[in-house]
């Protein structure tokens, strides 16, 4: 039992040396920290890292393939004691010429039998050297700082731009005013062929241009850590040329009316600058050579239409046409020779009035109404026609008098109206009962009753008489409860009022009552109905009164019950 557990206890400890061993009490040598790229500025120090963990070997360095030696003050060991496993290497007073280029560091073997000699990735130290200043080049010229860039709208134009003599090669972006647009370009370096440790730099940029590139600014920058402000750039001016295209300003939007101040504008852009030229239609004159075609103030000879046109070298714009229409309120010129015309009754008559307006105007020939004037007028005058010519087919006393023509129309929103000095029509003839009023007059029973007649003719009627049935009563003569007033003037020319009262009526005065009138150039009679209504009793109102508002309780009771039905049925047709 005891011999079992000794072997047990030899083997497990052989195992753990084994372990130990394998962890790394007697490993290889290896890298910790390898050295990286780098960028040092001429002049300055650097330390390239190189870090071995169980270092036995010695420590060495190679720059392009060949040894290097450790000098003071250019080339020295980072470390006082290189056993502690740092070889990392300080490089003095960096140059382009002995410094920049690929890098190693190396470890010799721990011993002649182990063969764990190290060599780290070759790695690039970049000595950097600022670029020249970067140019931009156009169809094979060098443009100079600020300077124009000159190509057509449309082209697709390729500009480049160089770095030369840079390490290591520039960044080139391209900027478009504030927009960046480097990725529309390629770029590409390669070795100076005087100096094949410094880069030419070269970016190829695809821009389309168009006319709204005009007078853009465009840039190339030259990005670089050894630059004191870590960059530069080269601008130049777009010069986008393009023919020319107008845009008219100044177009009314509402009405022009004569006396305005308009001013069109034949904004052109174009690039070279072009010329303008205004025309009108059907003239061969040319209306304005300059951007601006102004009337102060237009006048209604200004209308007409208008067209501008640009030209430049590169060819001409489409023409833009504006429309003048100028407005003007109406003036009447005419309205017939006389200022009187005596018509013979129911002859025809014409006026016509001459009026000059734009737009084309209404018409309206009014009649003058005197203030006593028939009830059916409600105002003091009388639209008679809405044409430009009034005729009257018939002529009456109705259409003696003044007349005037008014003439509207409307500019900007605004009525504009002139009105014409008043001409008059006269009127002979036979009497004529004027059939204004109604057919009837009601009246109480016991009442007073009047009929009244208006009666016009030029001479003045003989005779003036009423009559029903059998009776006849003269002007200003009197049948008992019947009296005839005498004629008195109506207020219009040649015109007379004609009453008739019959006192205290009964219901056997309601008949037709004839008016009738004579003179030497004729007759004319005309009948008046009197309609006689027996007093209805307050008993009777009050009843009345009661009845319409017993029915309006029942319909109002009607409506609501049925509104309710409705609604019952309605909702009846959901389920609950």
């Amino acid at each position: 039992m005891a011999k079992v557990f000794s072997v047990k206890f030899i083997v497990m400890v052989s195992l753990q040396l084994h372990m130990m061993n394998y962890k790394g009490v007697h490993c290889l040598q290896r890298f910790e920290k390898q050295p990286s790229y780098s960028e040092v500025n001429p002049g300055e120090d650097i330390k390239l890292d190189c870090i071995i963990i169980s270092k036995k070997g010695s420590c060495s360095w190679q720059k392009d393939n060949k040894p290097v030696g450790i000098y003071l003050k250019k080339y020295e060991w980072a470390a006082k004691n290189e056993e502690e496993g740092d070889c990392s290497l300080w490089i003095r007073a960096a140059t382009l010429e002995f410094d920049d280029g690929q890098w190693e560091c190396q470890v010799t073997a721990s011993d002649f039998t182990t063969q764990d000699a190290l060599t780290s990735t070759p790695v690039r130290l970049v000595v950097r050297v600022a670029p020249e200043r970067p140019r931009i080049e156009f169809r094979g010229s060098q443009l100079q700082p600020g300077s124009n860039l000159t190509a057509g709208a449309g082209d697709r134009a390729a500009i480049k731009c160089l770095s030369r003599h840079g390490n290591p090669p520039p960044r080139l972006e391209w900027y478009l005013d504030k927009e960046q647009v480097t990725s529309a370009s390629r770029s590409e370096s390669v070795p100076e062929t005087d100096n094949r440790r410094t880069w030419l730099t070269t970016s190829l940029l695809d821009l389309p241009l168009d006319k709204h590139h005009h007078d853009n600014t465009l840039y190339c920058v030259a990005v670089h850590e050894s630059y004191p402000t870590k960059s530069q750039y080269v601008k130049a001016r777009l010069d986008v040329t393009y023919p020319p295209d107008v845009k008219l300003i100044g177009v009314p939007e509402t009405d022009v009316e004569e006396g305005d101040t308009v001013v069109l504008k034949c904004e052109t852009d174009a690039n070279p600058v072009a010329s303008v030229v205004w025309r009108r239609a059907g003239s061969l004159d040319v209306a304005s050579l300059e951007e601006s075609l102004q009337f102060r103030p237009i006048t209604r000879k200004d209308s007409g239409t208008y067209t501008c046109q640009a030209r430049n070298v590169l060819g001409s714009s489409e023409p833009m046409t504006v429309q003048l229409d100028v407005k003007y309120a109406p003036t009447i010129s005419s309205v017939g020779r006389d200022k009187m015309t005596t018509a013979t009754l129911f002859s025809p008559v014409t006026l016509a009035c001459e009026a000059d307006a734009n737009p084309t105007p209404n018409y309206q020939w009014l009649q003058r109404l005197p203030a006593s004037a028939s009830a059916s007028a409600s105002d003091s005058v009388l639209v008679r026609s809405t044409d430009q010519m009034l005729i009257l087919r018939n002529v009456t006393y109705e259409h003696q008098g003044e007349y005037v023509c008014r003439v509207t129309n409307t500019i900007a929103g605004t009525h504009r109206t002139a009105q014409s000095e008043a001409v008059s029509i006269q009127v002979v003839g036979a009497p004529q009962i004027l059939r204004e009023g109604g057919e009837e007059v009601i009246a109480a029973k016991g009442s007073d009753a009047t009929l009244r007649m208006v009666v016009c003719a030029d001479p003045r009627p003989e005779t003036v008489s009423w009559e029903w049935e059998s009776n006849q009563v003269k002007a200003g003569d009197s049948t008992g409860r019947y009296q005839a007033h005498e004629l008195k003037k109506d207020g219009r020319e040649d015109c007379f009022e004609s009453r008739l009262q019959v006192g205290e009526v009964e219901p056997a005065d309601a008949r037709n009552y004839d008016l009738l009138v004579k003179s030497d150039r004729g007759f004319d009679r005309h009948s008046l109905r009197l309609v006689v209504h027996e007093p209805v009793s307050m008993m009777t109102l009050i009843f009345s009164a009661t009845g319409c508002l017993l029915i309006s309780f029942l319909c109002i009771f009607c409506a609501i019950h049925w509104s309710r039905s409705d609604k019952r049925r309605f909702l009846g047709e959901f389920p609950t």
